[in-house]
């Protein structure tokens, strides 16, 4: 492997392992907020939450298995994903329910930037699967921010 592509695969775990730290730090959030949203839509916005945080907990697995897969480790520690994720904390349980869904907009978007940032380091390895895998993440990023807009709307 030339030194170029090596660079190139090492920055494409990099990002990965980035990935996964945003849906860990993503899934907690969005859990968090469907524990603790309260006002008159609870109900709708409880069921959003939850169903989004079970589609961001079951991407945790694919991703960490495709940087297995290019025979590099995955995060290891919580601490190891704080130090990764570019998804901010959020310790309030009292942020009001639009706050919630604007936040959560704001971290998809955050995601799907990320997600979209990787493209290019697919092609410069050649690696066509991670490069599949990112366009049905981008699409499920996507969609989850197209409902959280079309609240706000």
């Amino acid at each position: 492997m030339s030194d170029a592509k090596a660079n190139s695969k090492a920055a494409l775990v990099d990002e990965l392992n980035g990935l996964l730290a945003d849906h860990f730090a993503l899934f907690i959030k969005t859990k968090n907020f469907h524990w603790h949203v309260r006002g008159p839509r609870f109900h709708d916005l409880h069921l959003l939450f939850d169903t989004q945080a079970l589609e961001v907990r079951d991407q945790i697995d694919l991703i960490a298995e495709r940087v297995r897969k290019l025979d590099a480790d995955t995060l290891t520690s919580p601490g190891s994903v704080s130090k990764a994720t570019q998804i901010k904390d959020q310790d309030s349980t009292r942020l009001s329910a639009e706050d919630m869904v604007a936040e959560l907009l704001a971290d998809n978007e955050t995601l799907i930037k990320r997600l979209k940032g990787m493209k290019d380091l697919t092609e410069e390895t050649g690696d066509n699967a991670t490069d599949g895998l990112l366009d049905d993440w981008t699409d499920m990023a996507e969609q989850r921010a197209w409902f959280l807009r079309s609240i706000l709307a």
